[in-house]
Parts: C-alpha cells; sequence; structure tokens
C-alpha cells in the first residue's frame, strides 16, 4: 500500500499568524519524505482561514526542490478556477523540476463562496471541469493545447518546454458524488475521495467507479486514494479524546466552508446530491453528525491504525492511504508529532498490507 500525507494549512487557531501555520505545515510536508511517506499531497483552497493553499503546483514546486525521492500530488488543482493552458504549463515544469514524481489530480470545487471569489457560475462546474480535464490530459499527452468547447476556446499552441514522460498511473480525479464518478472514469483517472462515512458506503461508490472504467477502457483502474483526518499517539485514550476534539472541529469548519447549512445545493447544477446530505446532517444533528464523521475518519495507536486500514483492504482492495495531520486547531506540535509517530510505525507496515483483488477482476 502506498501511503501519503496531506497538506490543508488550516488556521482554525486564536493566536497563531497565517505564516506560521502554513510554513510549519510546509516543512512538514518535506519531512514527509524522511519519515517515509511514499507522496506528500497539497489540496487548493481561497479565500478562508478552512484551507491556505491558494497554488498547489507552487507548493510542490517547493517541496520538489527539498527532496529527492517522494512523489508530488496535487489534491486536487480545481479546474474551474484555472485556465486549463496554464495547468498543462506548470505541470509538466513541475514534473521536469521534479524528474517525472507528479501525480497530477484534478477536482471541480464545491465551496459557494470561492466561486463567487473567482467570478465563476457555479451551475457551470460540472461542463467546465469536463472540458477542461480533457483538455488538459491531451495536452500532456500530446504536447500541444487546443480546444473548441464552448468555455475554453483556445487555438492550438505547443507547450515549451515538452513534457517527456508518460502520465499513466499519475492521473487522478476527485469524485465526492454520485455525477463525478463517471466523469473520472471517463477521464481514465483514478479516484480520489475524502472519508465521510462509513467505509461500506464508501466501497459501493469505489466498485462503481472501477466498473465503469473497465467498460469505457477495457483495463484494470490504478487504486483509489482514499483520504483520512489521521491522529496517531501511544496511548489510545488520549488519541480518541484529541481525535473526537480535533476532528469534530475540522468536521464543523467543512459545515462553514461549504455552507452545508444552506439551501442553495438543491438550486445549483450538478450539485443536486450535497442537498441530501446537508438535510441528512440537519435531520440527525450537528453533535451526532461530527461523531460519526470522527468515527470515519482514521485515529488511535499505531496498532490501532494498522488495523483499520488492512480492515479496509479486506473489504476495499488496493488503495492509495492519504493522511492529513494539521486540521481543527490542534496544536502544531502535536500535529507534527502525531505525524511523526505514523510515518515511525504506521508507514512501514502499511507497505506490507496485501489487499483482496476487487470484484470484477
Amino acid at each position: 500500500m502506498d501511503v501519503g500525507m496531506l497538506l490543508v494549512f488550516q488556521n482554525w487557531f486564536e493566536n497563531v499568524s497565517d505564516e506560521e501555520v502554513f510554513t510549519r505545515e510546509l516543512k512538514m510536508g518535506v519531512l514527509a519524505e524522511q519519515y517515509g511517506f511514499d507522496s506528500v499531497w497539497s489540496a487548493e483552497h481561497h479565500f478562508d482561514d478552512y484551507s491556505m493553499c491558494p497554488d498547489n503546483l507552487q507548493i510542490m514546486a517547493y517541496i520538489a526542490g527539498q527532496t529527492s525521492r517522494i512523489k508530488l500530488g496535487t489534491g486536487a488543482v480545481i479546474l474551474p478556477w484555472n485556465d486549463p493552458l496554464r495547468v498543462v504549463e506548470k505541470v509538466v515544469m513541475l514534473d521536469h523540476m521534479s524528474n517525472g514524481r507528479v501525480l497530477f489530480g484534478m477536482g471541480r470545487g464545491l465551496a459557494k463562496m470561492e466561486y463567487e471569489g473567482f467570478r465563476v457560475d457555479m451551475n457551470e462546474s460540472r461542463g467546465r471541469f469536463d472540458e477542461a480535464a480533457a483538455m488538459i490530459i491531451r495536452g500532456l499527452r500530446d504536447g500541444y493545447v487546443e480546444n473548441e468547447g464552448p468555455f475554453y476556446p483556445q487555438p492550438r499552441v505547443n507547450v515549451r518546454p515538452g513534457g517527456s514522460r508518460s502520465w499513466d498511473g499519475r492521473l487522478f480525479g476527485v469524485a465526492m458524488s454520485p455525477d463525478s464518478i463517471p466523469a473520472v472514469a471517463d477521464l481514465g483517472a483514478q479516484m480520489m475521495t475524502f472519508m465521510q462515512y462509513d467505509f461500506p458506503t464508501h466501497v459501493e461508490a469505489l466498485e462503481r467507479w472501477r466498473g465503469l472504467h473497465r467498460e469505457k477502457h477495457g483495463t484494470e483502474p490504478g487504486p483509489a486514494l482514499i483520504q483520512d483526518f489521521v491522529y496517531c499517539h501511544e496511548d489510545p485514550e488520549e488519541a480518541k479524546r484529541v481525535a473526537h476534539e480535533h476532528i469534530s472541529r475540522y468536521f464543523l469548519s467543512v459545515i462553514k466552508h461549504y455552507d452545508f447549512a444552506g439551501s442553495h445545493w438543491r438550486e445549483t447544477k450538478g450539485y443536486e446530491a450535497y442537498q441530501v446530505g446537508a438535510d441528512m446532517i440537519r435531520e440527525a444533528g450537528m453533535e451526532a453528525a461530527a461523531s460519526a464523521y470522527v468515527d470515519a475518519n482514521v485515529w488511535g495507536t499505531p496498532e490501532q491504525i494498522v488495523e483499520k486500514y488492512a480492515e479496509r483492504a479486506e473489504i476495499g482492495g488496493n488503495f492509495m492511504a492519504n493522511a492529513a495531520f494539521c486540521f481543527g486547531g490542534l496544536p502544531l506540535d502535536k500535529a507534527e508529532a502525531s505525524m511523526k509517530l505514523f510515518g515511525e510505525k504506521v508507514v512501514p507496515e502499511l507497505h506490507k498490507i496485501k489487499a483482496r483483488t476487487p470484484a470484477g477482476v
């Protein structure tokens, strides 16, 4: 099992500057190589303390210069907020600067406040993502970019420096809603998802994606990337206490940033499924919903965490594990210690896990 870590840069502190949060977590991204992680990823978010990483390709360029082995992932570049031609150029440059270590992840975005900040109609997100994703993948593979679509008309231009490596097995797409799963499968990309509820429910989505990929491409897809918010500590009671406090706070930040208390999802094209989730949260109550979210993610002693991942592999087949360690106002020294312990005692054991063969193979 490949194991990565995700940089989120969330400032839910009362007295810590944005600069300190950003630079200390950035240093953790560099240390991921030393601690044995296979990859380091960064989200893309704007305008809010929820997540301060407006250009993950720039973040990865910095980490590329400080490391030599670890793979560099974008989790993800939000395509409706970026010009596709510029994405191709920057991804190719990063791939050259890192000697072919880029894992390119794409997403369409979910926050109304971010869409409004970029002056992009959220109702156009699906069309923009689908058009831009196909355009970018062609550009990465062909060495030139052109497009006749309604959102991104582009005369043919060559990409210089040109690419020199295959992108097979290095393309990822976020699928957090039912209509995103076929979009990712059509692209031939590996599915990325964040843990939100019990794992068997996630397995249903994974199996649907795998089946659609096989139908479209006639090949077996690579492993999905599954993202958790993680706390690792040698004391099981301390691990439980800290996880419930800070993963719950992260859940509240999600509700705030994405306005899950609102009702705009029902009127927003391509996001109707999120209204069902928002209604379920209101019906269950915020405390119960937060508790369920904590239980869905990964925390505990190193041994408990390894067992949780092994159970997932048995149920859901092969996947890539991705862990975020800084979130919900968790003190930075605790986050750093959690990551170090995870790297020392969990990562080597996860590397040994052999998953079952997914259904349909």
